[in-house]
């Protein structure tokens, strides 16, 4: 009686064991060691652990009564035969790899399936992922497969002005090997640009102090025409009484002879 209590007592700590292991396990598979000895069997518990592979071996019985009804109940397919399961903690790739190499050199050790992220992986889907390189080496090659163009995107940014400038300097020499005179900096043809407008200021102003003055003096110049016109007419009218007085002054000359004559 005690003893049957120590067998019950005994698969119900082992069923709890396969559910938190299955639980606490990225992927778990299943294989077949029969035929394989005690030695074989610790050279692959080492390799496999080298890899975060955790190989162990449970009745049949046992693992179906621990998965039945939950998640990890389509495992039980590949359980025939003397089994046992590989919890694995890390990259599946690499201990399926491990699994693989391992079984090339005994082919005794049968890998059947197993099951990883709540998807079901028969034994070519195993084999495939062994063959993948190892997770740290996925993500470098995809870390610089992310980077490459970010890398060749800064190099262009960077080579755009500076090649820019290169050929702005090749056509500047090639135009003054020419003989070609280019125009001076921006700075100082502006610079000239300033004082040839105020120049010109100056000499609109001076013009328009010109035209005033030549306003001015057509302004005044009737003034000055006009006024010598008074005393000519003046003079005129002199002249004009003093020959009418010559004449009358001679008249009475001419009639005296005749009144002597007539006397």
């Amino acid at each position: 009686m005690v003893t049957q209590n120590a067998q019950m007592l005994h698969k119900v700590a082992v069923v709890d064991e396969v559910r938190t292991r299955i639980g606490d396990a990225s992927a778990s598979i299943v294989s077949e060691y029969r035929g394989l000895t005690v030695a074989e069997l610790a050279q692959l518990r080492t390799a496999l652990a080298a890899v975060g592979g955790d190989y162990r071996i449970f009745k049949n019985t046992l693992v179906r009564r621990a998965i039945d009804g939950g998640e990890y109940q389509p495992l039980s397919e590949y359980l025939s035969g003397p089994s046992a399961l590989t919890f694995v903690q890390g990259d599946v790739s690499a201990v399926a790899k491990a699994l693989k190499d391992f079984a090339r050199s005994n082919p005794l050790l049968v890998i059947k399936g197993g099951l990883a992220d709540g998807s079901l992986l028969s034994s070519s889907d195993l084999s495939a992922l062994a063959d993948l390189p190892p997770r740290d080496v996925l993500l470098a090659r995809l870390a610089g497969a992310l980077a490459a163009p970010m890398q060749q995107l800064a190099g262009l940014l960077q080579a755009l002005p500076r090649n820019l400038a290169y050929g702005i300097s090749a056509l500047i020499e090639q135009r003054e090997a020419g003989g070609e005179k280019l125009p001076e900096a921006a700075g100082d043809s502006a610079g000239e640009g300033d004082g040839e407008a105020g120049d010109a200021a100056t000499a609109a102003a001076a013009s328009t102090d010109e035209a005033g003055d030549a306003a001015t003096a057509d302004a005044d110049a009737p003034v000055e025409a006009e006024a010598p016109a008074e005393p000519e007419v003046a003079a005129t009218a002199e002249a004009a009484t003093a020959e009418a007085a010559t004449a009358e002054s001679e008249a009475p000359a001419e009639e005296a002879p005749a009144a002597e004559a007539s006397e």
